[in-house]
Protein backbone atom coordinates (compact mmCIF):
# COMPACT_ATOMS: atom_id res chain seq x y z
CA UNK A 1 0.00 0.00 0.00
CA UNK A 2 1.33 3.45 -0.89
CA UNK A 3 0.94 6.53 1.24
CA UNK A 4 1.18 10.23 0.48
CA UNK A 5 4.50 11.94 1.11
CA UNK A 6 4.43 14.42 3.96
CA UNK A 7 6.52 17.39 4.91
CA UNK A 8 7.23 18.25 8.50
CA UNK A 9 8.34 21.53 9.96
CA UNK A 10 8.42 22.69 13.55
CA UNK A 11 6.56 26.00 13.78
CA UNK A 12 7.05 26.82 17.43
CA UNK A 13 8.11 25.45 20.76
CA UNK A 14 6.83 27.02 23.97
CA UNK A 15 8.18 26.05 27.36
CA UNK A 16 5.56 25.29 29.99
CA UNK A 17 5.87 24.79 33.72
CA UNK A 18 7.43 21.61 35.04
CA UNK A 19 4.78 18.98 35.74
CA UNK A 20 6.53 17.27 38.65
CA UNK A 21 10.08 17.70 39.90
CA UNK A 22 12.49 17.61 36.98
CA UNK A 23 9.83 16.88 34.36
CA UNK A 24 9.73 19.58 31.69
CA UNK A 25 7.04 20.10 29.08
CA UNK A 26 6.83 22.01 25.82
CA UNK A 27 3.85 22.91 23.67
CA UNK A 28 4.78 22.10 20.09
CA UNK A 29 3.41 23.17 16.72
CA UNK A 30 4.42 20.97 13.80
CA UNK A 31 3.05 20.20 10.35
CA UNK A 32 1.88 17.31 8.20
CA UNK A 33 1.70 18.74 4.70
CA UNK A 34 -0.29 21.96 4.98
CA UNK A 35 -1.98 21.01 8.26
CA UNK A 36 -0.70 22.57 11.48
CA UNK A 37 -0.76 20.16 14.40
CA UNK A 38 -0.30 20.84 18.11
CA UNK A 39 1.27 18.52 20.64
CA UNK A 40 2.83 18.34 24.09
CA UNK A 41 6.38 17.08 24.65
CA UNK A 42 7.34 15.96 28.16
CA UNK A 43 10.63 14.62 29.52
CA UNK A 44 12.71 14.40 32.68
CA UNK A 45 15.41 17.02 32.36
CA UNK A 46 17.59 15.36 35.00
CA UNK A 47 18.13 12.26 32.85
CA UNK A 48 21.23 12.37 30.69
CA UNK A 49 21.60 10.94 27.21
CA UNK A 50 19.13 9.37 24.81
CA UNK A 51 16.17 7.41 26.09
CA UNK A 52 13.14 5.57 24.68
CA UNK A 53 10.11 7.63 23.70
CA UNK A 54 6.37 7.04 23.46
CA UNK A 55 3.75 8.70 21.27
CA UNK A 56 0.32 9.27 22.85
CA UNK A 57 -2.76 9.31 20.60
CA UNK A 58 -5.86 10.92 22.10
CA UNK A 59 -9.45 9.70 22.34
CA UNK A 60 -12.09 10.81 19.84
CA UNK A 61 -12.51 13.99 21.95
CA UNK A 62 -9.22 15.31 20.54
CA UNK A 63 -5.94 16.57 22.00
CA UNK A 64 -7.09 16.96 25.61
CA UNK A 65 -5.70 16.86 29.14
CA UNK A 66 -6.10 13.09 29.38
CA UNK A 67 -3.57 12.57 26.56
CA UNK A 68 -1.35 15.38 27.84
CA UNK A 69 -1.31 13.95 31.34
CA UNK A 70 -0.28 10.59 29.92
CA UNK A 71 2.73 12.21 28.25
CA UNK A 72 3.67 13.75 31.61
CA UNK A 73 3.32 10.41 33.41
CA UNK A 74 5.48 8.73 30.77
CA UNK A 75 8.14 11.38 31.38
CA UNK A 76 8.02 10.61 35.10
CA UNK A 77 8.57 6.94 34.22
CA UNK A 78 11.76 7.76 32.30
CA UNK A 79 10.46 8.10 28.74
CA UNK A 80 10.09 11.09 26.47
CA UNK A 81 6.34 11.41 26.00
CA UNK A 82 4.67 13.20 23.10
CA UNK A 83 0.91 13.73 23.07
CA UNK A 84 0.21 14.23 19.38
CA UNK A 85 -2.66 15.75 17.44
CA UNK A 86 -4.64 13.80 14.83
CA UNK A 87 -7.24 16.48 14.03
CA UNK A 88 -5.17 19.61 13.41
CA UNK A 89 -4.85 22.86 15.38
CA UNK A 90 -5.26 20.87 18.59
CA UNK A 91 -9.02 20.70 17.99
CA UNK A 92 -11.26 19.18 20.63
CA UNK A 93 -14.83 17.98 20.41
CA UNK A 94 -17.34 18.80 23.13
CA UNK A 95 -20.19 16.62 21.87
CA UNK A 96 -20.17 12.98 20.70
CA UNK A 97 -21.57 13.96 17.31
CA UNK A 98 -18.58 16.22 16.63
CA UNK A 99 -16.14 13.71 18.12
CA UNK A 100 -17.51 10.94 15.93
CA UNK A 101 -17.28 13.11 12.83
CA UNK A 102 -13.67 14.14 13.45
CA UNK A 103 -12.55 10.64 14.37
CA UNK A 104 -14.42 9.18 11.43
CA UNK A 105 -12.78 11.50 8.92
CA UNK A 106 -9.33 10.37 10.02
CA UNK A 107 -10.24 6.70 10.41
CA UNK A 108 -11.71 6.59 6.89
CA UNK A 109 -8.57 8.05 5.30
CA UNK A 110 -5.57 5.82 5.98
CA UNK A 111 -3.01 8.03 4.17
CA UNK A 112 -4.09 11.03 6.28
CA UNK A 113 -3.93 8.98 9.46
CA UNK A 114 -0.43 7.75 8.68
CA UNK A 115 0.78 11.18 7.53
CA UNK A 116 -0.27 12.81 10.80
CA UNK A 117 1.10 9.97 12.89
CA UNK A 118 4.38 10.01 10.97
CA UNK A 119 4.72 13.78 11.37
CA UNK A 120 4.58 13.37 15.15
CA UNK A 121 6.97 10.42 15.02
CA UNK A 122 9.46 12.35 12.89
CA UNK A 123 9.36 15.25 15.32
CA UNK A 124 9.85 12.95 18.30
CA UNK A 125 12.76 11.00 16.81
CA UNK A 126 14.51 14.27 15.92
CA UNK A 127 14.86 15.23 19.58
CA UNK A 128 18.39 15.11 20.98
CA UNK A 129 17.29 13.13 24.04
CA UNK A 130 15.40 10.44 22.09
CA UNK A 131 16.75 7.11 20.92
CA UNK A 132 15.06 6.76 17.50
CA UNK A 133 15.45 2.99 17.63
CA UNK A 134 13.29 2.71 20.78
CA UNK A 135 9.89 4.19 19.92
CA UNK A 136 6.52 3.05 21.21
CA UNK A 137 2.98 4.35 20.94
CA UNK A 138 -0.13 4.25 23.09
CA UNK A 139 -3.66 5.28 22.29
CA UNK A 140 -7.03 5.66 23.96
CA UNK A 141 -10.35 4.78 22.32
CA UNK A 142 -9.94 6.23 18.79
CA UNK A 143 -6.23 6.52 19.54
CA UNK A 144 -6.03 2.85 20.40
CA UNK A 145 -7.40 2.05 16.95
CA UNK A 146 -4.83 4.40 15.42
CA UNK A 147 -1.79 2.78 17.04
CA UNK A 148 -3.06 -0.70 16.16
CA UNK A 149 -3.56 0.43 12.57
CA UNK A 150 0.02 1.71 12.42
CA UNK A 151 1.21 -1.65 13.69
CA UNK A 152 -1.02 -3.54 11.25
CA UNK A 153 0.38 -1.75 8.20
CA UNK A 154 3.92 -2.63 9.25
CA UNK A 155 5.41 0.56 10.72
CA UNK A 156 9.04 -0.49 11.10
CA UNK A 157 9.95 2.31 13.52
CA UNK A 158 7.55 1.18 16.23
CA UNK A 159 8.78 -1.42 18.69
CA UNK A 160 5.49 -1.72 20.54
CA UNK A 161 1.97 -0.30 20.70
CA UNK A 162 -0.60 -0.28 23.50
CA UNK A 163 -4.34 0.17 23.03
CA UNK A 164 -6.45 1.29 26.00
CA UNK A 165 -10.19 0.65 25.42
CA UNK A 166 -9.62 1.05 21.69
CA UNK A 167 -11.72 -0.32 18.87
CA UNK A 168 -10.34 -3.61 17.52
CA UNK A 169 -12.23 -3.88 14.25
CA UNK A 170 -10.49 -2.91 11.01
CA UNK A 171 -10.87 -2.72 7.25
CA UNK A 172 -7.11 -3.27 6.93
CA UNK A 173 -6.35 -6.50 8.81
CA UNK A 174 -2.75 -7.41 9.52
CA UNK A 175 -1.21 -9.64 6.88
CA UNK A 176 1.16 -12.50 7.69
CA UNK A 177 4.69 -11.27 8.36
CA UNK A 178 3.85 -7.56 7.99
CA UNK A 179 3.26 -6.51 11.60
CA UNK A 180 6.64 -5.67 13.18
CA UNK A 181 5.55 -4.00 16.42
CA UNK A 182 4.51 -6.00 19.46
CA UNK A 183 1.00 -5.17 20.67
CA UNK A 184 -0.63 -4.94 24.08
CA UNK A 185 -4.42 -4.59 24.06
CA UNK A 186 -6.14 -3.53 27.29
CA UNK A 187 -9.91 -3.67 27.01
CA UNK A 188 -12.99 -3.67 29.22
CA UNK A 189 -15.01 -6.86 29.43
CA UNK A 190 -18.17 -4.76 29.84
CA UNK A 191 -17.39 -2.31 27.02
CA UNK A 192 -20.31 -2.43 24.53
CA UNK A 193 -18.20 -0.56 21.96
CA UNK A 194 -15.74 -3.46 21.94
CA UNK A 195 -17.94 -6.57 22.29
CA UNK A 196 -16.63 -10.10 22.69
CA UNK A 197 -17.23 -10.84 19.01
CA UNK A 198 -14.84 -8.01 18.09
CA UNK A 199 -12.27 -9.22 20.60
CA UNK A 200 -12.48 -12.77 19.25
CA UNK A 201 -12.11 -11.54 15.66
CA UNK A 202 -9.08 -9.47 16.64
CA UNK A 203 -7.37 -12.43 18.28
CA UNK A 204 -8.08 -14.58 15.23
CA UNK A 205 -6.58 -11.86 13.02
CA UNK A 206 -3.45 -11.54 15.16
CA UNK A 207 -2.86 -15.29 15.24
CA UNK A 208 -3.33 -15.59 11.48
CA UNK A 209 -0.84 -12.75 10.95
CA UNK A 210 1.73 -14.30 13.28
CA UNK A 211 1.72 -11.13 15.40
CA UNK A 212 3.35 -10.86 18.82
CA UNK A 213 0.47 -9.63 20.97
CA UNK A 214 -1.14 -9.84 24.41
CA UNK A 215 -4.75 -9.03 25.23
CA UNK A 216 -6.13 -8.40 28.71
CA UNK A 217 -9.88 -8.02 29.29
CA UNK A 218 -10.79 -6.41 32.62
CA UNK A 219 -14.04 -7.68 34.21
CA UNK A 220 -16.47 -4.89 35.03
CA UNK A 221 -14.57 -2.26 33.04
CA UNK A 222 -16.53 -0.13 30.59
CA UNK A 223 -15.44 2.15 27.78
CA UNK A 224 -13.13 5.00 28.79
CA UNK A 225 -11.95 3.28 31.97
CA UNK A 226 -8.66 5.24 32.03
CA UNK A 227 -10.17 8.71 31.71
CA UNK A 228 -11.24 10.50 34.92
CA UNK A 229 -13.75 12.51 32.87
CA UNK A 230 -15.43 9.42 31.41
CA UNK A 231 -18.16 8.95 34.02
CA UNK A 232 -19.31 12.57 33.81
CA UNK A 233 -19.32 12.44 30.00
CA UNK A 234 -21.27 9.20 30.12
CA UNK A 235 -23.98 10.74 32.27
CA UNK A 236 -24.03 13.95 30.26
CA UNK A 237 -24.46 12.25 26.89
CA UNK A 238 -26.15 9.00 27.98
CA UNK A 239 -23.23 6.87 26.84
CA UNK A 240 -21.77 3.72 28.46
CA UNK A 241 -18.60 5.49 29.61
CA UNK A 242 -17.14 4.97 33.07
CA UNK A 243 -13.84 5.72 34.77
CA UNK A 244 -12.43 2.86 36.81
CA UNK A 245 -9.51 3.94 39.01
CA UNK A 246 -8.46 0.38 39.84
CA UNK A 247 -8.41 -0.77 36.22
CA UNK A 248 -6.76 2.49 35.15
CA UNK A 249 -3.85 1.77 37.48
CA UNK A 250 -3.64 -1.92 36.59
CA UNK A 251 -3.65 -1.18 32.86
CA UNK A 252 -1.04 1.59 33.22
CA UNK A 253 1.21 -0.80 35.16
CA UNK A 254 0.76 -3.42 32.42
CA UNK A 255 1.84 -0.82 29.87
CA UNK A 256 4.95 0.09 31.89
CA UNK A 257 5.93 -3.58 32.21
CA UNK A 258 5.38 -4.04 28.47
CA UNK A 259 7.56 -1.09 27.48
CA UNK A 260 10.24 -2.07 30.00
CA UNK A 261 10.74 -5.20 27.89
CA UNK A 262 9.95 -3.90 24.42
CA UNK A 263 11.94 -0.65 24.64
CA UNK A 264 14.82 -2.01 26.75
Amino acid sequence: MRFSIISIGILSITMGPAAVGAVKEKDIEYKAGDVTLKGLLAYDDSVQGKRPAVLVVHEWWGHDEHARNSARKLAQAGYVGFALDMYGEGKQAHHPTDAGKMAGEVSANLPVMQARFDAAKQFLTSQANVDPKRIGAIGYCFGGSVVLTMARVGDENLKGVVSFHGGLGTKNPAQPGVMKAKALVLTGADDPFVPKEQVDAFEKEMKAAGADYKLISYPGAKHGFTNPAATENGKKFNLPLEYNADVAKKSWDEMLAFFKKVLA
